[in-house]
């Protein structure tokens, strides 16, 4: 993602939850990219995506994301109490 010259990236503090409610629907995928980079790096080894429920557009975005990425292991609808269908579970290869 370009940034115009007068902004710098907003740097956030990286935990196994990334809720993706404020993020525009443009940046989704590399803004997953990048925190399932950075997750992998600091050894998580599950992370939950919030995503929404809506009508799945946001969902098949990051699973798509997620298919093509190297050290996810596997991925799958959070729990009922962690969000259900609005959530995905992330299992990473950690090293």
């Amino acid at each position: 993602m370009d940034l115009p010259e007068d902004e710098d990236p907003i740097r956030i503090d990286v935990t196994d939850v990334l809720d993706l409610h404020s993020v525009p629907p443009s940046d989704v995928q590399g803004v997953v990219e990048e925190y399932l980079i950075e997750a992998q790096r600091l050894g998580f080894p599950v992370l939950r995506i919030i995503h929404g429920k809506g009508i799945g557009v946001q969902r098949e975005m990051v699973r798509a994301v997620l298919s093509r990425c190297a050290f996810v292991n596997d991925f799958r609808d959070a729990p009922l109490e962690a969000g259900g269908r609005g959530a995905t579970v992330v299992n990473l290869n950690v090293r």
